[in-house]
């Protein structure tokens, strides 16, 4: 993936995250829940629910673009299935503020339980 989180690789309208928290399969790890549902795209595309609840508008923002990053950075270690899927992650507070490798590898881990599922 290149160095940009294009439109392509986006959840933009309500629609689409509604789909996913309806329909979609849930994991929840420590600091974060993903859900997924299998999309016709060719291409996993994410979308991240920060509410107030998480914090301010800095820690929300900062969690955001924590999990953006965990999405970007993991997309060459992931791997090519035939089926591509719509992620929605919901952080939780501690997200802004650990470590980035340890959450990128519960990420992934969380991840690769939704695509055996």
């Amino acid at each position: 993936m290149s160095q940009s989180f294009g439109r392509h690789v986006r959840l933009r309208s309500r629609a689409e995250f509604v789909a996913v928290q309806e329909r979609g399969r849930r994991v929840a790890s420590r600091h974060m829940t993903l859900l997924a549902l299998p999309n016709t795209h060719g291409v996993d595309r994410l979308g991240v629910v920060a509410s107030r609840r998480l914090g301010g508008a800095v820690t929300r923002n900062r969690a955001k673009r924590r999990v953006r990053e965990m999405f970007r950075v993991g997309e060459p270690d992931r791997p090519k299935s035939t089926t591509s899927f719509d992620i929605v992650v919901i952080p939780r507070r501690e997200v802004a503020s650990l470590v980035f490798s340890d959450l990128q590898s519960e990420f992934d881990a969380a991840l690769r339980k939704l695509r055996t599922r």
